[in-house]
């Protein structure tokens, strides 16, 4: 979910984030869509892209669960 959100409020659409982060465009839909998985390797290519473009990201507490925000 954390993805999808990011990828949105950033403005990317799913090739967009897949060519920058050098993954097949279906393996983000498979993941958005909760249809599969991904190699933490590639995982962590796409959440340093959108890191860099901006997304911090928030991890579930106690409280409240996973979400995002933009970096100021």
């Amino acid at each position: 979910m954390q993805i999808k959100l990011a990828r949105t409020a950033l403005g990317l659409g799913v090739r967009d984030l897949a060519t920058a982060a050098n993954v097949a465009p279906s393996t983000i839909h498979r993941f958005e869509a909760d249809k599969g998985s991904m190699h933490s390797r590639t995982l962590d290519r796409v959440q340093q892209v959108l890191e860099e473009s901006g997304i911090i990201f928030i991890h579930a507490d106690e409280t409240a669960g996973p979400g995002i925000r933009l970096r100021k």
